[in-house]
């Protein structure tokens, strides 16, 4: 992967966070956006307004109580995520089936439950179907019209915008002119160039152009089976009200949505030369018998980057081909491991990201279909020296533009090396750790030979000039 662009990272202070927060809170829980429309998610006050049947929860229930023993019934419904008047009515009919029982109150007066004889069976039964423990899925259906109103494409991306975005990066303002319409497009987007031009790490930070919060789902229901979706590896909570300050209690007061969701900033995934078709597909762990999501699925309403485009196990021909319906359609097919098949929604900033040029890797006919190609260009020397400065002061040194000439003069050019955004920052640090280890502080003609010495392993980079 490529090294990043230096940034100069500015610290954001907890109101300017809440602020952020409170933005998106707003985005998916108001009553109202002003035109009319519902809110995103509003709690489910029945099993229909769930979707889901009785006999699915009442199952949910009896697998937590397998795992847990004794719950009472605060401590069931922040289980399944469903309020307390549909685990009332569920246990009801646990009772009635003769699964569950009542054992005994908690101090202020709450029902205990518990499993019998007989839901103990039922529930090991309902674990071999689905091994699924947590918070009550999500239908399909709620999800993919969830996954709409919640569209990239609902967001506007204007100049300004992204050039704010990334103010502090140097990055020319041509390419983020061809970025900004990208992302405003959501048409997939192909980037390449050398390594070590920032590629990654501008795709990555591509993120700070999608605003606003979403809603993730724990899971999704497809043919009374749980696809475990929420990844805490890939979603970024939000601040939740469980969170014990002040300033959250008081930005999530009175502010809920339907727990089944989490409230998370929008995904970003990131694969690279490890991805494999199956990673794909719906996994199912033979293990736990859970299934679960493949990496589009996690990123929907966020980005999915392919990184390293050309270095994965299958041929590059078979990859693009996986994605030529759901860039043309915004849809994606699955199967669960039964063999049933269903349709998910695929709105998803799919970004390519390579070191070869796009004409290495696909034909005319799929490069027509990606909307964007973008290449990213070694650094001029201004923009190398700038980059030096931003480095010199995240490491406390003094900006010394005679050590930036000299890296570029007699380093650079001399040995004919490219200026790449990853030299800066991995020249001085080199140079800092030789710094610490002799117990000295500032930095030399002598220190930075060092380190390119030690970073540089090509014949004729490392010290003695190329053959011409």
């Amino acid at each position: 992967m490529d090294s990043h662009f230096n940034t100069l990272s500015a610290m954001q202070s907890p109101l300017h966070e809440a602020a952020i927060h409170s933005e998106l809170f707003a985005s998916v829980s108001s009553s109202s956006d002003g035109h009319g429309k519902p809110p995103l998610a509003v709690r489910p006050r029945n099993l229909e307004d769930a979707g889901l049947s009785e006999l699915y929860v009442a199952d949910l229930i009896s697998k937590h109580l397998f795992e847990r023993g004794v719950l009472d019934l605060h401590e069931v419904t922040r289980c399944v995520a469903l309020p307390g008047s549909i685990v009332e009515s569920v246990f009801a009919f646990l009772r009635d089936e003769g699964r569950a029982e009542v054992r005994g109150a908690t101090p202020t007066g709450v029902l205990r439950y518990a499993l019998t004889e007989r839901g103990r069976l039922a529930a090991q039964e309902a674990l071999l179907r689905d091994g699924y423990i947590g918070p009550a899925p999500v239908p399909l259906a709620q999800y993919t019209a969830l996954v709409a109103r919640q569209a990239l494409q609902q967001q506007g991306i204007d100049r300004d915008s992204v050039h704010a975005a990334f103010s502090d990066i140097m990055i020319r303002p041509e390419v983020l002119d061809q970025l900004g319409p990208a992302m405003h497009s959501g048409r997939a987007t192909f980037i390449h160039g050398d390594p070590g031009t920032g590629k990654t790490f501008i795709a990555r930070r591509l993120a700070r152009l999608m605003a606003g919060g979403v809603l993730i789902p724990h899971a999704i229901l497809v043919a009374d089976k749980a696809v475990r979706l929420y990844d805490g590896g890939v979603h970024e909570p939000v601040a939740t009200a469980q969170d014990e300050t002040p300033l959250n209690a008081a930005l999530y007061l009175d502010r809920g949505h339907d727990p089944r969701y989490v409230l998370c900033k929008r995904p970003v995934v990131v694969v690279g030369g490890e991805l494999t078709m199956d990673m794909l597909e719906v996994q199912y762990d033979t293990a736990t018998r859970i299934h679960h999501a493949p990496a589009q699925l996690r990123a929907n309403n966020g980005m999915l980057i392919i990184d390293d485009l050309g270095r994965q196990r299958m041929r590059t021909e078979e990859l693009f081909n996986r994605w030529i319906v759901p860039m043309e359609e915004r849809r994606d097919f699955l199967s669960l491991r039964s063999g049933q098949h269903f349709q998910v929604p695929f709105n998803v900033a799919l970004v390519f990201s390579s070191n070869k040029h796009p004409h290495e890797l696909a034909d005319q006919a799929f490069l027509r279909r990606i909307g964007y190609k973008i290449r990213f260009e070694p650094l001029t020397q201004e923009e190398y020296t700038v980059i030096w400065q931003q480095e010199c002061l995240r490491n406390n040194l003094p900006a010394n533009n005679s050590l930036a000439r000299f890296m570029i003069e007699d380093m650079h050019g001399r040995l004919g090396v490219p200026l790449l955004p990853c030299h800066p920052r991995d020249l001085i640090g080199l140079a800092m750790d030789r710094l610490r280890y002799l117990g000295q502080h500032n930095l030399t003609e002598e220190g930075l030979r060092w380190a390119w010495q030690n970073y540089f392993v090509e014949p004729g980079v490392a010290g003695e000039e190329r053959d011409s």
